[in-house]
């Protein structure tokens, strides 16, 4: 912005009272910006914008999962600001996916111990998440590869999983979602040693950052050849999968063999 109005970086970060480093990551995003920084910089620019000023005070807001300190950040944050998410979840279901009874009976076999505030707190955050999957105004979209062996697995009982299943085809419904099952029929496929998650940001921001997490922690990879060689992952795990609509259909055969158990 400072060139396009003649002046140097050095130049208008000396007339605006900050490091030449400070205003270069502001400039690019990096960093915030307050809505007094905000209007000094567009009048020594000359260049009136009100709605950055807006985006400033909005940026100031806390986003709502800072409510629920108790839940690990590092994964939410950045789905917050994400606009698509591709996951294969290994032996899980998508979290995005999941009903609360599910979530409830997944966090019961945790080995991370759990208050009773922050188990409800981790409940909650994962079931705020799904609304963006219905959102009109910043809806996201999610295409999930699911292992059919994550389907079987009888976690919380018949019922949970009678109802876990009816979510998953209400799901594959909604415009936001694509879903596929990998079968069991089919054997070994392309990522049989984890699952991970690709997610793509609007323009202004990184365009790609591959996500993995494991037992004790978890990984944010923005290596261009390594998110390359997920998206190729991912696409060879879709040609494995069963179509999005053979998928639905084994999804209500297996919710049918709950009612018999």
């Amino acid at each position: 912005m400072c060139e396009s109005a003649g002046l140097s970086m050095e130049e208008a970060a000396a007339r605006l009272d900050k490091s030449r480093s400070s205003l270069f990551r502001i400039e690019i995003g990096e960093s915030r910006a307050d809505v007094h920084l905000v209007r000094s910089m567009m009048d020594l620019y000359d260049c009136a914008d009100y709605d950055l000023i807006e985006q400033a005070r909005e940026a100031r807001q806390p986003r709502w999962y800072h409510q629920y300190p108790s839940v690990a950040m590092g994964y939410v944050d950045v789905e917050t600001e994400a606009v698509a998410v591709r996951e294969f979840c290994g032996l899980n279901l998508p979290g995005l996916l999941q009903t609360e009874p599910y979530v409830r009976a997944l966090f019961a076999c945790d080995s991370l111990p759990r208050t009773t505030k922050e188990l409800k707190d981790d409940v909650t955050v994962r079931l705020i998440r799904k609304r963006r999957l219905m959102d009109e105004d910043n809806p996201l979209e999610l295409a999930a590869i699911v292992d059919e062996a994550a389907l079987r697995r009888r976690v919380g009982g018949g019922e949970v999983m009678r109802s876990q299943l009816e979510q998953l085809v209400e799901a594959a419904n909604l415009p936001t979602v694509t879903l596929q099952v990998l079968p069991l029929r089919n054997g070994a496929h392309s990522s049989m040693d984890s699952g991970f998650t690709l997610l793509t940001f609007p323009e202004d921001y990184n365009p790609e950052m591959l996500y993995v997490s494991y037992a004790t922690g978890a990984l944010h990879i923005e290596d261009e050849a390594e998110i390359q060689a997920a998206r190729l992952m991912f696409d060879r795990l879709r040609t494995e999968a069963l179509s999005p609509n053979d998928s639905t259909t084994l999804i209500g055969q297996l919710r049918a063999e709950f009612d018999d158990r």
